[in-house]
């Protein structure tokens, strides 16, 4: 394992979505496009919230996009602009205790600014 100081901290975005399809069409321009996120894992959940006064219970896709902590508000911010949901969750986490190695990935698989 390298151990050279990485000059960036890592971030961990989370949000959920309504269809697969609605969140690879994003994930696709955030990764290769627009490079703001180096990774986005998925998988499909169950949720149970109230919406509008009214108990629902439905399937979604929860998504969780790896950055860094200098790309975060514009991460944030195009996920904002082009969710489908109303009022998008948007969750960030900080990352700690990262590999020099997997954040020296993360670093080289984003944009700079």
């Amino acid at each position: 394992m390298k151990h050279s100081k990485i000059q960036s901290d890592g971030a961990i975005l989370l949000s959920t979505f309504p269809d697969e399809k609605s969140l690879i069409r994003l994930c696709k321009v955030l990764v290769a496009d627009k490079r703001l996120c180096a990774c986005v894992n998925y998988t499909k959940i169950n949720s149970l919230y109230t919406w509008e006064n009214e108990l629902k219970q439905e399937e979604e896709f929860l998504a969780i996009f790896k950055t860094t902590s200098k790309l975060i508000d514009a991460l944030k911010t195009e996920i904002t602009v082009n969710h489908p949901y109303q009022i998008p969750e948007i969750i960030v986490l900080s990352m700690k205790d990262v590999s020099s190695d997997y954040m020296l990935w993360l670093v080289n698989n984003t944009r700079t600014t």
